[in-house]
């Protein structure tokens, strides 16, 4: 579904790792003043262990003297030079996110009231679900919901029929709001760095199934969620953003799960809103996060 959202301020996000060596950030800085370009933010990072180098600039569109297109030929000369693992991104075009979820609701319900009410600059073409639970909630919002039936005789056809759907809805990213199903690994090879997951653990203890259980059993003071990027190794992928609160032996494994919602809706959307605000670069099977 199409929204329209309070005027922002226009850039380009020009997002770069590459292997470290002296003089990048200068010379990407004269490259950008040399088209009249003018930095609103500038991020830099420098892996010493790995020699890995990260930056990500927002520049001003109307103060740069070349269109976007004319902008990518132009630095690509400049890329090939220091051999760049490079983007650049209107910050005005909206990525659209496919969201799937199962029966539980309140990370679902948080990414919409925060896409209602324009903290999220995104596009949800459509909401997907193995449960029905969720329609109403989802069409109060004005987003087509689509009901995928799943059990342990059809699952492989309603993956596909799930895959064709993100596909036909053209989603540059998908959102795992709390959808209790593996994802196969042909999704997660076609949309790699973009299928986000809301763990409610704090990674990497605690994967799989039934994690409030497993805390509760071993005594945890502290139990949180974690929020990455999805890979065909569950609960192992590149880890954008995680938070904990305090538990204690008065705690009940219901109480638990209350408090945790409460950290996994705040996790998610705060990893999606990097994600979408192009800050996360991963790196291997970690990321830098400038946020």
């Amino acid at each position: 579904m199409n929204k329209k959202y309070k005027l922002m301020e226009h850039t380009y996000r020009l997002v770069i790792s590459c292997p470290d060596k002296v003089g990048i950030v200068a010379r990407v800085s004269q490259f950008i003043a040399e088209y009249g370009g003018w930095l609103t933010e500038a991020n830099y990072h420098s892996d010493a262990e790995n020699q890995w180098f990260f930056m990500r600039n927002e520049i001003k569109a109307e103060s740069l003297s070349l269109g976007l297109g004319e902008f990518r030929a132009a630095f690509a000369k400049l890329a090939e030079q220091y051999q760049m693992q490079w983007y650049i991104r209107d910050s005005t075009e909206r990525q659209r996110v496919v969201i799937l979820a199962s029966h539980a609701s309140h990370c679902l319900a948080d990414i919409l009231h925060r896409w209602h009410s324009e903290e999220l600059y995104c596009d949800i073409p459509c909401v997907i679900s193995n449960h029905e639970n969720l329609r109403s909630m989802v069409e109060w919002h004005q987003i087509p919901f689509h009901y995928v039936p799943m059990n342990k005789d059809n699952k492989e056809q309603a993956h596909q029929q799930i895959q064709q759907m993100i596909a036909d809805h053209q989603a540059e990213s998908v959102v795992l709001a709390r959808f209790m199903q593996i994802i196969p690994p042909a999704l997660c090879t076609k949309y790699p760095g973009n299928i986000i997951n809301i763990h409610h653990s704090f990674l990497p203890s605690f994967v799989g199934a039934n994690p409030y259980q497993k805390a509760y059993e071993r005594g945890v003071k502290l139990i949180g969620a974690t929020s990455h990027y999805v890979t065909e190794q569950l609960d192992q992928g590149p880890i954008i953003e995680q938070d904990v609160i305090r538990v204690n032996h008065r705690h009940n494994k219901d109480d638990m799960v209350r408090l945790g919602k409460d950290v996994e809706k705040a996790v998610l959307a705060r990893a999606l809103r990097n994600h979408l605000e192009d800050r996360v670069i991963v790196h291997g099977n970690k990321t830098v996060v400038f946020d």
